[in-house]
């Protein structure tokens, strides 16, 4: 049984297989896949999750508009975020951390860069 839960929410059906075969190296972690950030607030409204991994470049609703919505959430506002995208400035970084990201890693993605990052974000 998994100890904790992290939802992934990314467009790209190859980024987010890429991430969740990655997230799969850590047993205790049992990983959500959400195509959109709309899809992911339906998740986020269902279950409850230790972690949200989230893409910023999405089409509806961006991964930016999806932090502001979590942070303001009784239920996930504390959950740590891990914002995984393409745009390497460091506005967005900064404004990404401002709405309340707590971690920020730029894509091409390394697999065990993620994995450490959930690691400590979790405290495994």
């Amino acid at each position: 049984m998994a100890d904790y839960s992290c939802l992934v929410v990314e467009d790209s059906p190859m980024m987010r297989q890429l991430l969740v075969f990655a997230l799969a190296r850590i047993k205790q972690l049992r990983v959500t896949e959400a195509e959109d950030g709309v899809d992911g607030l339906r998740k986020l409204a269902d279950d409850r999750f230790d972690l949200i991994i989230t893409d910023i470049n999405m089409p509806i609703m961006d991964g930016l508009k999806l932090v502001q919505r979590i942070r303001v959430d009784d239920i996930h506002k504390d959950v740590p975020i891990i914002i995984i995208t393409t745009e390497g400035s460091s506005e967005d970084r900064a404004r990404a951390m401002a709405l309340g990201a707590n971690a920020y890693i730029t894509k091409p993605i390394q697999a065990p860069q993620v994995i450490a990052q959930v690691k400590e974000l979790l405290s495994i």
